[in-house]
């Protein structure tokens, strides 16, 4: 198990929860940063809706096609190792924004770049907290940790307003490229034990591949409604009115939300016996009502739907990764690297799809979608759950 593991230092805690938020903001921060600054992007690079859904689904795509193969080099290098690759990766993604994106082409290639940093950063920043926080915390270390994406949302819409309103959308990215090389520069050096034998050692134990592939696919559903609030509210918001810097100012809020949420849940998780799965479903289910609002919405009502949207459609992830470690002890980085493969190819497809719909019909209809899909991750995540449950040993029965 992982408890022996643990160091006693709560210092130690502190500074590898820190470390995880920080690696996994860093990985998220190119994709983020260029849907809270699209409106500029967008008009300097002259390109629309289905492109910038299209740049963002690349991301995520590249960050899903590496993601399994990612979380078991992760198991093999380290979990150091693995969160100062995935910062220096991702610094490099945000400066080639920077300085080269003079096209749209060439801001894809940043932002598949930046996907490979992304799909490092989450294996490596789980097997982390997995290794090194005491059991009794690991649910709130967990909702910290997946505060991240949100995080990285907050930053770029606050980058609106303080940075690239004044100084121009580009030294966003100069900022965020500063800040992710700042976090490889800050991950210590350390030898580690081998986890790829820890992990062959309680392979037994771990959750099987079918219960796995079908809550990847459920968290992908849920990445597919969920991953378009960081890239287009700020569009949807101008759309229905709102000054852009409001908007920024709604992102950023709305991500605040997010956060707190998933802390929230995070340390709820930890007195929690079991049923955490089905709570995720039950915010997903809230979900629903977020983007329906954001879809029938305006003035207050669309304000209101941002929120529940972000908070709780977009607040699960968290107690989502705690129950497949709790449920795979022995190779924490493997297991959510093949539920990771479904959240980044949800959030591939999410932006994508969402885009295509805005241009062919109207954000109302996009909203619409992804409140379909939450449902859809819903009824997934809890078939999910009864394939894993039935498949464990009781001492593993915790989802």
């Amino acid at each position: 198990m992982i408890s022996h593991m643990v160091p006693e230092s709560g210092g130690a805690s502190y500074r590898a929860v820190s470390l995880a938020i920080a690696v996994a903001t860093a990985g998220a921060l190119p994709a983020f940063l260029t849907g809270g600054l699209a409106v500029q992007i967008q008009e300097e690079l002259h390109f629309g809706a289905a492109a910038l859904g299209l740049a963002v689904a690349l991301f995520f795509l590249s960050s899903a096609a590496t993601s399994a193969l990612m979380g078991r080099l992760v198991e093999r290098i380290g979990a150091s190792r693995g969160m100062r690759l995935a910062a220096a990766v991702s610094a490099l993604s945000l400066l080639g924004v920077a300085l080269l994106a003079r096209s749209w082409p060439a801001l894809v290639v940043c932002l598949v770049l930046g996907g490979l940093a992304n799909a490092v950063s989450h294996p490596a920043a789980n097997l982390s907290l997995a290794r090194e926080i005491p059991p009794g915390r690991l649910g709130l270390s967990f909702g910290i940790k997946q505060a991240a994406l949100p995080a990285a949302t907050l930053l770029a819409g606050l980058a609106v307003p303080l940075v690239a309103v004044t100084f121009g959308w580009r030294w966003a990215f100069v900022g965020g490229a500063t800040l992710a090389l700042l976090v490889a520069l800050l991950v210590p050096r350390r030898k580690e034990r081998g986890a790829e034998r820890v992990a062959e050692e309680d392979r037994r134990g771990d959750a099987p591949i079918l219960p796995l592939a079908v809550l990847a696919l459920g968290i992908g559903l849920g990445s597919t409604a969920a991953t378009p609030l960081g890239a287009f509210i700020v569009n949807s918001a101008v759309e229905e009115g709102m000054r852009v810097e409001a908007a920024g100012l709604l992102l950023a809020t709305g991500s605040a939300c997010s956060i707190a949420v998933r802390v929230v849940f995070g340390y709820l998780a930890d007195m929690m016996s079991g049923g955490r799965l089905r709570l995720v479903a039950g915010m997903l289910a809230a979900g629903v009502a977020g983007f329906l609002m954001l879809a029938v919405g305006s003035g207050a009502l669309f304000v209101a739907g941002a929120l529940v949207a972000f908070g709780a459609g977009w607040g699960w992830p968290g107690l989502f990764n705690f129950a497949v470690v709790k449920t795979s002890p022995g190779a924490p980085a493997a297991a959510t690297g093949i539920t990771q493969t479904g959240a980044s190819s949800g959030a591939a497809f999410g932006p994508l799809l969402f885009g295509a719909v805005v241009e062919a019909a109207s954000y109302e209809a996009a909203w619409i979608v992804s409140a379909a899909a939450a449902l859809a991750a819903l009824a997934a995540i809890l078939t999910g759950r009864a394939l894993l449950l039935g498949g464990l040993p009781p001492s593993l029965r915790r989802g």
